[in-house]
């Protein structure tokens, strides 16, 4: 590829036009949308789910006819052979082809689109530079459409029954992102089946969406989109709740495509020699969700079931710790030590800076005139040396960098790129390959701060990102080497929590050959999935979790603490010391590191007579009547399901996500009690995600009744003259008053954390809006708190189903002995430093650290800071009325010269 010189020879000679353009506009409008790679400066890319010869053989005519011999399917032939104890298969899975049953005109109408199609339009590197345009003609959009479902619970053979998870979030989304990028009060609308926002803080984004920004949600099965002849708009015709028919023009329609798998995943199933399941994804347990059926190979992300980012990435690290826990014995046998050069001693040295800008491709190159920004920077004082990168972040480029550090003897490097958030530990990296201390770096985000945000006005980003680089050049010149302390580990976790979650964390975590205390705050573990009955694809929980608890409670390596409650927590990463109350017995536990398992709980509302009729249960309590094989549940004729009770409200305005697949569930097994029982499922929308959309299937071809009620009116359950239970409701389809008699009324009560708890002061970590306890990043490290040696896993983190519940605790088992796995582990080099010689001792600074990093040195009546404890949040240094102290990395001198180049 880096031999493509974009002559479009290789797309003419192509039957099936396979080759596309990327980023260049030179082929078919669909084409130039696609991304292949990952930051790799593709100029033509070969899709290898359509190549005639990667599918069927033969062909091969691009390779014969390209002049500069990019094409050589010869290297894509060649065998390797490798020894392993264990695979993970990762490949991934692709969007639903609308084209496979056009019935929307996607092949011959240019402004209709797919939902990735509009991705790349909405980027800045996209082919129209993150404007809106209308593709036909490029006139401003003032109106678009999103039409979801297309391809996903379709019943059609040209769909796919299941749900895909992901697409009812992104195209909230691409709907927002839409209206904020338009300048003309853009109109949003979105068609849809149900709204299925169920992630984690998914509902408070489809929330503000619809309230804040005015995105339209109409629920409507829409059929077609034909244009209006001699327009540039299409109609789509629908039926809202009121029952009216309804027509309206939109200037551009996206289909909301699902996910599916590829035929490469296909056959490379059959080359392992693992089952896949009906829609060709690889057959999974719900008890081991990322296990193939195949002994030591594992599965993640899009190839086990479609899902969004942060559950692929959980799979990632589920799917790594499975793998680890098999390779435990021969752990380091065969790992190569990375050799670090000697670090150059730069003390008394004059600054010499190098400056290396990116273009990100068209990223900011496509907005900032990077040739003018490197110009500028060669004659900044202290740069000896400049040049623009077409990626920076690319292996190439790491190792140019690296050798220009050494040809011209800089002592400090400025990249101006992308966030430091997520690079800024690549190119510290490359400068320790070059034999140059970490910090000795310093980064501007000309990306997010110029050319994303300054994209309609080239001339000024530009200005913007030469003050972005002189402030870092400033600083640069005011870098010194930072020292990285370094912490023993303590070889042993502690794990909160003795649910699913925690259990199966400790599981890993001995298979993996570590120490592991398991604390349960009850008298016996198994948490919520005591009262559970059955998985949603009919498995018996109780089996599981007897074998689970036998399994935990025998093993050597484990020891559990019930009745146990946590008194006092200090230390950090690698170095815990924890202290538990268990009665009148009192223990410290030494630990490296800590996950947070202690679950949720079931809502026991206060209203629909619960607590006042015996009729009205939980939907956990009705599992637990299925488990003890309640008599009197074969005799109920009439039974109602109440979803949403709890949930979604201004009180808890998320989704708990576990309860219409209960709900369903239950429904079907009473049914299976007793067919000729009614009963009513009222919902507000059904949320069976993935495939869990064949429990709702069979639970209409069962007869079971599904009606939707209006939330915002009144939903009344109360006695009639004859005692009986009545549920009032407004049917939103007939829009009228509804009434249903029934024996048993079943609430689908929401999931609920501990408010307050008691661990975010013990661990320092932050609980979010709902009292869930938070991610460091939600995509990046899902598992991870924002203080180091900290995870989290199951209810604790968010609601979710058990196989969810159960990746995620290996996820953070995985994470974990990342950890343990190491001898000793360093702290950060930023670092807040304070001098005992200048401190008044008013303690202003302990007040406000929010790590609990700053101590009293009682006999000098000053503060000290423990650095491993320390993140560099600068918080004491604001709070400090003498300015006494200082951030390593981030002094006042070097912010003030920050400042002062801006101004000069």
């Amino acid at each position: 590829m880096e031999k493509c010189i974009a002559c479009g020879l290789c797309a003419e000679k192509c039957p099936k036009k396979v080759p596309d353009a990327y980023n260049q506009g030179l082929v078919n409008r669909k084409a130039i949308y696609l991304e292949y790679a990952q930051g790799v400066p593709l100029k033509y890319a070969i899709d290898p789910d359509h190549c005639i010869y990667l599918q069927k053989g033969k062909c091969r005519a691009c390779e014969k006819i390209c002049p500069a011999g990019a094409i050589n399917f010869a290297e894509s032939e060649k065998k390797l052979s490798f020894k392993v104890g264990a695979v993970i298969l990762v490949p991934g899975g692709t969007t639903y082809d609308p084209g496979r049953n056009d019935s929307f005109g996607y092949k011959k109408y240019p402004n209709i689109v797919t939902s990735l199609e509009f991705e790349r339009m909405l980027s800045a590197s996209g082919p129209t530079g993150g404007h809106l345009l209308r593709p036909s003609d490029g006139q401003e959009l003032k109106k678009i459409a999103w039409i979801q479902c297309v391809g996903s619970r379709d019943e059609r053979p040209s769909g796919n029954r299941y749900c895909s998870s992901i697409c009812c979030t992104y195209a909230v989304k691409e709907a927002m992102l839409a209206k904020e990028h338009s300048s003309a009060g853009l109109d949003a609308a979105i068609f849809y089946i149900d709204i299925r926002t169920s992630g984690k803080d998914f509902e408070r984004y489809y929330n503000r969406a619809k309230n804040e920004l005015g995105v339209r949600f109409i629920k409507a099965k829409v059929a077609s989109a034909p244009p209006l002849l001699g327009s540039e708009t299409h109609q789509i015709s629908y039926v809202d709740e009121s029952g009216c028919s309804r027509i309206e023009e939109f200037d551009l329609v996206v289909l909301s495509v699902g996910l599916q798998t590829t035929k490469i995943s296909t056959e490379l199933a059959q080359k392992v020699g693992i089952a896949l399941n009906r829609y060709g994804y690889a057959e999974t347990c719900g008890f081991t969700p990322v296990s193939t059926t195949r002994p030591g190979i594992y599965v993640g992300g899009a190839f086990q079931a479609p899902k969004d980012i942060p559950s692929s990435v959980i799979d990632a690290s589920a799917a790594a710790g499975m793998a680890a826990s098999r390779l435990s014995e021969v752990r380091w046998s065969q790992t190569r030590s990375q050799v670090i050069p000697p670090e150059s001693d730069v003390s008394g040295q004059v600054p010499r800076i190098g400056v290396f800008v990116c273009c990100c491709g068209t990223n900011i190159a496509g907005v900032v005139d990077v040739p003018a920004v490197v110009e500028f920077a060669q004659k900044l004082p202290g740069v000896v040396y400049a040049e623009k990168n077409l990626f920076s972040c690319s292996q190439d480029t790491q190792d140019k960098i690296a050798s220009i550090i050494k040809e011209k003897n800089l002592n400090r490097a400025v990249v101006a790129a992308c966030s430091p958030k997520t690079h800024e530990p690549l190119f510290q990296e490359t400068l320790i390959s070059a034999g140059l201390n970490k910090y000795l770096f310093e980064m501007a985000n000309i990306r997010n701060h110029c050319s994303w945000v300054h994209k309609d006005a080239p001339e000024l980003a530009t200005q913007k990102a030469k003050d972005l680089v002189k402030m870092a050049v400033a600083k640069a010149q005011l870098l010194e080497p930072l020292n990285e302390p370094e912490m023993q580990v303590t070889h042993a976790a502690l794990i909160i929590g003795g649910g699913v979650a925690g259990m199966e964390a400790a599981a890993n975590l001995v298979a993996q050959g570590y120490q592991v205390y398991l604390l349960e705050k009850e008298a016996q573990l198994g948490g919520q999935a005591r009262h559970l009955y059955q998985t949603w694809q009919g498995e018996s929980i109780a089996d599981y979790l007897n074998k689970l608890i036998s399994s935990v409670s025998a093993h050597e390596n484990i020891e559990i603490f019930l009745n146990t409650k946590i008194e006092k927590a200090e230390g950090f990463v690698g170095n815990f010391q924890t202290s538990i109350a268990s009665g009148n017995s009192r223990r410290v536990i030494e630990h490296g590191v800590t996950v947070i398992a202690c679950g949720a709980q079931e809502l026991k509302p206060d209203f629909y007579l619960y607590g006042h009729d015996p009729r009205v249960v939980t939907g956990l309590e009705l599992q637990q009547r299925l488990l003890e094989e309640e008599a009197e549940l074969k005799s109920s004729q009439r039974i109602v399901f109440v979803q949403c009770v709890g949930s979604r409200i201004p009180e808890r305005p998320y989704c708990s996500k576990v309860c219409c697949s209960q709900s369903i569930s239950s429904a079907l097994k009473l049914k299976e009690l007793n067919p000729e029982s009614d009963i009513f499922i009222l919902y507000r929308d059904i949320r069976t995600y993935g495939f869990q959309e064949e429990l709702y299937h069979r639970a209409r071809i069962a007869g079971i009744v599904f009606i939707r009620f209006n939330s915002d009116e009144e939903f009344c359950v109360s006695h009639d003259e004859n005692n009986k239970l009545m549920v009032s409701f407004t049917d939103t389809v007939l829009q009228r008053r509804m009434q249903i008699s029934a024996e048993l009324l079943v609430l689908a009560s929401a999931i609920i954390p501990e408010a307050n708890n008691p661990l975010t002061q013990f661990y320092k970590i932050s609980q979010n809006e709902d009292n869930f306890f938070m991610e460091a990043h939600a995509k990046l490290r899902p598992v991870e708190c924002a203080t180091d040696g900290v995870f989290i896993c199951g209810l604790a983190h968010a609601p979710k189903p058990i196989d969810e519940s159960i990746a995620q605790a290996h996820a953070a088992a995985s994470r974990a002995a990342t950890i343990l796995s190491q001898k000793s582990i360093k702290g950060g080099g930023i670092v807040s430093y304070i001098d005992p010689e200048l401190c008044s001792g008013c303690l202003g600074c302990i007040n406000v650290c929010p790590y609990g990093a700053i101590s009293v040195v009682a006999e000098k009546k000053v503060v000290e800071v423990n650095p491993a404890l320390c993140k560099g949040c600068g918080a004491c240094a604001a709070a400090c009325p003498s300015e006494v102290p200082v951030i390593r990395g981030f002094s006042n001198h070097q912010i003030y010269a920050q400042i002062a180049g801006m101004l000069t």
